[in-house]
């Protein structure tokens, strides 16, 4: 098997199909697995994709396990020597998936991969990053962005040349193509995992950076387009929700990478927040 792709998926039933459909609508010299693994959805995904799609590995989890664990569960069988993580709510074209496979093929250094991601009107999405610095996260926690857009330019590095390929520090977590072999080579580790101290958000940064550390490298390349409606399964949450999932992982990923001084600060902001700002 050349390559898995794992799709985790929450109450997005119709994205979920539509994507589903692309993918086996494929072209090119490859041969793929999907796993699709379903985080308890109450709109009767699951059920969608066993009578719809059988020829894809369904796991129906008895509640929601958030991205990274779930995630988890199908690397754990996934039986390409290269993994995709994909969103439910992205749109392959024919030709996506052969030609990210063969950049990630040619490229051996390219641990993970990122490629053109597209809004529903063919614009390019924006979405390598630098790895978060205490400056940047503290702007955003403290809302001054709104204000002062430039304050992020050093994170979201408006600049960047999307039709060129580059090493980066990260890539969007939505199309998160995995070479396992390049992985083993720097780890030791049999399978690539997402650190499940993240239910949502942060992991795939967090992935790039331990590959960095291990001395592997993360690239975008242009060569490969996918549309990416962007966010639809948290648009069903509720917003106090979803930043306190969004706190929880900046704070861990602080944690983990960062001095302790940089997580106490990033904690007393959110509290700064919580009490003066509505």
């Amino acid at each position: 098997m050349d390559l898995s792709i794992i799709i985790v998926s929450w109450q997005v039933k119709d994205r979920l199909e539509a994507n589903l459909k692309a993918l086996f609508l494929s072209e090119g010299d490859f041969k793929f697995e999907v796993i699709v693994v379903d985080n308890n959805s109450s709109d009767l995904s699951a059920d969608m994709v066993a009578k719809g799609f059988p020829q894809a590995n369904l796991i129906r989890n008895k509640e929601n396990l958030g991205f990274s664990k779930a995630n988890n569960q199908a690397m754990k069988i996934a039986l390409g020597r290269f993994a995709l993580l994909l969103n439910p709510d992205m749109l392959v074209y024919p030709d996506t998936l052969y030609k990210a496979f063969k950049f990630a093929t040619e490229n051996p250094r390219a641990v993970v991969s990122g490629f053109r991601l597209l809004d529903a009107k063919g614009e390019v999405l924006p979405h390598v990053r630098r790895f978060p610095k205490l400056f940047d996260q503290l702007m955003i926690v403290l809302k001054l962005p709104h204000i002062f857009p430039s304050l992020l330019d050093s994170y979201l590095l408006p600049d960047f040349d999307y039709n060129k390929a580059a090493k980066v520090d990260s890539v969007r977590g939505s199309f998160f193509f995995i070479n396992k072999d390049a992985f083993f080579r720097i780890s030791g580790q049999n399978m690539p995992l997402l650190d499940e101290r993240y239910f949502i958000w942060f992991e795939e940064v967090d992935f790039c950076h331990q590959v960095y550390k291990l001395g592997g490298e993360v690239w975008y390349s242009p060569i490969a387009s996918c549309r990416d409606d962007v966010g639809q399964s948290f648009a069903l949450v509720k917003r106090k929700k979803t930043q306190a999932y969004f706190k929880d992982s900046m704070l861990k990923y602080f944690e983990k990478w960062e001095k302790p001084y940089q997580k106490k600060i990033l904690s007393l902001a959110w509290s700064f927040i919580a009490i003066f700002v509505k």
